[in-house]
């Protein structure tokens, strides 16, 4: 992938082992390999959680939020480096987690995640998510590659 390249979500399903309904990006508008990525999630009224989360005023649960920010990292580690690419990405601890505004359907997350650090299969990112240009999560995302068990 070319520096600022985009991603549309068939090449996503080539990069990420998730699948509906727990793949929750729906294309990269920005990679930046070794730095930076920008990806979109369409929030719909047909996710399956919005059913009991909750009846009558249906909020995106923030646990959800925040596993798309990682997906979002599993991608730019994939982008990154070969080595990932035999592995799968798990998602190994969060810090700093804090939850802005609440998200709904009809909105639009920008999810961006910045490499912060990268020690052999451990990676870093800072990640927020926007609706609007509004920060509606962040969060300090870790992500392993490890083995295809």
């Amino acid at each position: 992938m070319t520096d600022g390249s985009q991603l549309d979500i068939e090449q996503l399903m080539r990069r990420l082992p998730h699948r509906y309904p727990f793949l929750l990006l729906d294309k990269v508008i920005e990679c930046h390999p070794g730095k930076s990525l920008v990806a979109i999630k369409n929030v719909t009224i047909n996710e399956p959680f919005f059913g009991g989360h909750f009846p009558g005023s249906p909020v995106m649960p923030g646990v959800l939020v925040i596993e798309a920010l990682a997906q979002a990292g599993g991608v730019l580690a994939w982008e990154t480096t070969d080595t990932v690419r035999d592995a799968l990405p798990y998602f190994a601890g969060i810090e700093k987690a804090r939850f802005k505004r609440m998200v709904r359907p009809g909105d639009q997350l920008t999810l961006r995640v910045q490499l912060l650090a990268r020690r052999q299969k451990l990676w870093r990112f800072s990640a927020t998510a926007e609706v609007d240009g509004v920060l509606a999560a962040q969060a300090e995302i870790l992500i392993v590659a490890g083995s295809k068990a």
